[in-house]
């Protein structure tokens, strides 16, 4: 009877371990995760959301955008420009976006002037929407006689002005139009790629899950943005292809503007319940690649429980036969 439990135990323990090394998914079931669906609507929105120059010294440009109320009432806004620009937060170990520091890449912001009701450029320009209503706001960028090389950046905000909902919150959003800027003169290209890392938990909506992900940073230490791409790949122990990034995916790639240091990291959201995998992070920067790849074990602890206690019995199993074999040798002796 303890040979026959023995030998049921070998073979669960080779089934569990072999299922596992050699990448056969298993997923655990959830509920689809709508991303979006419980988000607050807001009652303004700007449009487009981005726009790149070429600037020149002692030029003027004019452009537009249209700012549009999608509420119910009439809406008062303001439009100004801010610093496009990220500090170091000590905190959090990371660079933070802000817009109120200036710098050599934001001086662009003093450069910017909108058209008022009375058709002059000023600092801030206050306008109102009906709803349903698309606005058009005109700006203008006026440069001095002498700017830098390189990047300027800017956002230009549509402020709503105090308001109040139904249930009497105060109400405020602020949209804004993000201004990419390139100065005649030198451009230097120079990024910094680091903490290339794959690890298989990874925080999403505030919450651990089992995921395997890949993660750099990426620093820019030239005058003019540039964008990172972060490709993860995933494959099992025979080459059977898991995931692959997309190559139209935007969640892997971010723009860094100088004096940043920014994160770029993708996620297999369908990672399996358990299985290894060989996954390779390849982060693309500035013309410089960097590639970190590493083998990741996937695997719930009701099965490591399992596995423990399957190689236990196996263990004590082999123990039982050794002493066995050893007490009838002794006895064959005599």
């Amino acid at each position: 009877m303890k040979s026959y439990i023995a030998k049921l135990s070998v073979l669960a323990a080779l089934v569990v371990l072999g299922t596992s090394f050699l990448g056969i998914s298993a997923y655990a079931e959830g509920e689809e995760n709508n991303d979006g669906a419980n988000g607050f609507a807001t009652s303004i929105s700007i449009s487009p959301v981005n726009k790149v120059l070429q600037l020149s010294a002692n030029s003027v440009y004019d452009d537009k955008f249209s700012v549009s109320n999608n509420g119910g009432t009439d809406m008062n806004f303001e439009v100004y420009a801010s610093p496009y620009s990220y500090t170091y937060s000590e905190a959090q170990d990371s660079y933070q976006l802000g817009f109120s520091r200036e710098n050599t890449y934001t001086q662009i912001t003093r450069w910017i002037t909108f058209k008022d009701a009375s058709g002059n450029y000023v600092k801030k320009a206050t306008y109102t929407a009906k709803p349903g209503d698309a606005v058009e706001v005109e700006y203008r960028i006026t440069t001095p006689e002498s700017i830098p090389a390189g990047g300027q950046y800017a956002v230009l905000f549509a402020h709503t002005l105090s308001g109040s909902s139904a249930n009497g919150i105060k109400t405020e959003a602020s949209p804004g139009l993000v201004i990419y800027g390139r100065a005649e003169g030198e451009t230097v290209i120079k990024s910094a790629i680091s903490n290339l890392n794959i690890v298989d938990k990874t925080m999403v909506d505030g919450e651990e899950k089992r995921l395997i992900s890949g993660s750099a940073k990426v620093k820019n230490e030239g005058n003019v943005d540039f964008t990172a791409s972060g490709k993860l790949k995933v494959s099992g122990i025979f080459n059977i292809a898991y995931y692959e990034t997309p190559a139209n995916s935007t969640k892997a790639r971010i723009s860094v503007i100088p004096e940043s240091e920014l994160e770029v990291k993708d996620v297999w959201e369908n990672t399996p319940y358990f299985g290894l995998f060989n996954v390779s992070w390849t982060v693309t920067a500035g013309g410089s690649e960097e590639t970190f790849s590493k083998m990741v074990l996937i695997m719930p602890v009701p099965i490591i429980v399992l596995i423990i206690i399957l190689l236990t019995i196996i263990i004590i199993w082999i123990i039982m036969v050794i002493r066995k074999r050893k007490e009838r040798r002794a006895k064959f002796k005599f």
